[in-house]
């Protein structure tokens, strides 16, 4: 297919920092399955032309190439809803929401104006169905298998997180080396500092425990009482459930052994205790990490069962030949 691709290359639109989510995961993804994939980075062409040429930009590109398939990454205003129904007139369209649980207003206000709309909660395709959205579709996070994978290197790291900081992943990992346990940490706020792409994969590779901790505010009197930053991030946050994240699949596509918080949805990827483990509290956090680093047979044969299963079913190639075929798209 040819496929007219409206997302951002690199975060934020700003060409000085890494590319964005979508376009390492959904642009790259399409180009491994064979399409013709014609890239629009709205955010750059709203920089040099300002958001009306930008619309307009858009729209001639449509009918220049008259695409099979036009598919959105939204980010806030960029776009005016004029240009979305005009853009119906010559392709499809689809706009592929990842933070509709937190997003929801936002979510609810564009996906009419699409032909098919997505969102990562199988729990969420009941409520827009019940809003009368017939053209919802579930479209989970995954993992691009080319950027993700395992190294069969040697395991030279006990436990290991990898994350932007937050109070109560401060918090968290605070009561988890009072406990005594080595923990590296990386990421943006951290004292670990942040890490390269490449280095972040070498980590899930070489951790014999992988951690995936939640950055939704806790309602734990413990962490709440912790600092007056942590009570301020409670009542500012709009985040009020956990949501299934692309490092779900982002660890587990790297072989490695993962222990996450625990997340509505994430059975139906993963056999729990099978594939991947979850804690619903910090001391079991504690406690179910001292027990995987004193058993390495079954930590080895849990990560290897989920890599099978990433590798198997949630790759970005295999979610987007199921999500074509469900819109009644050609996936060649």
């Amino acid at each position: 297919m040819k496929i007219l691709l409206v997302c951002m290359q690199h975060d934020y639109g700003d060409a000085s920092r890494k590319h964005s989510y979508e376009y390492v995961n959904y642009y790259n993804s399409l180009v491994q399955l064979g399409h013709e994939v014609v890239l629009f980075d709205y955010m750059a062409e709203m920089q040099r032309r300002g958001k009306n040429q930008m619309n307009e930009a858009l729209l001639d590109r449509a009918r220049q190439i008259r695409p099979d398939l036009a598919a959105f990454h939204l980010y806030t205003d960029q776009f005016e809803v004029s240009t979305v129904r005009r853009l119906r007139e010559y392709t499809v369209t689809l706009s592929i929401f990842h933070d509709d649980a937190w997003r929801a207003e936002y979510a609810q206000h564009w996906a009419p104006h699409f032909d098919f709309f997505t969102t990562p909660d199988y729990f969420a395709v009941r409520k827009y169905l019940a809003l009368g959205m017939k053209h919802v579709l579930f479209f989970p996070y995954g993992c691009n298998e080319k950027l993700y994978y395992r190294m069969d290197i040697p395991k030279t790291c006990e436990v290991s997180f990898v994350g932007r900081w937050h109070s109560y992943r401060q918090w968290l990992v605070g009561r988890f080396r009072k406990a005594g346990i080595p923990l590296v940490v990386k990421g943006p706020g951290w004292a670990g500092g942040m890490v390269s792409h490449d280095e972040m994969i070498k980590l899930f590779n070489q951790s014999r425990i992988n951690l995936n901790i939640s950055n939704s505010v806790s309602w734990d009197v413990r962490y709440l009482s912790s600092s007056p930053r942590a009570l301020l991030d409670r009542i500012r946050s709009r985040k009020t459930v956990e949501q299934l994240k692309a490092r779900h699949f982002e660890i587990n596509g790297c072989g490695g052994f993962q222990l996450s918080y625990c997340v509505e949805g994430l059975e139906r990827h993963y056999v729990i205790g099978d594939e991947i483990d979850v804690y619903g509290s910090p001391e079991e956090l504690v406690e179910k990490v001292r027990f995987y680093l004193k058993n390495d047979d079954l930590r080895a044969f849990i990560a290897n069962a989920g890599y099978r299963r990433t590798l198997a079913d949630h790759t970005f190639g295999a979610r987007f030949k199921d999500l074509f075929q469900r819109m009644g798209l050609s996936d060649g």
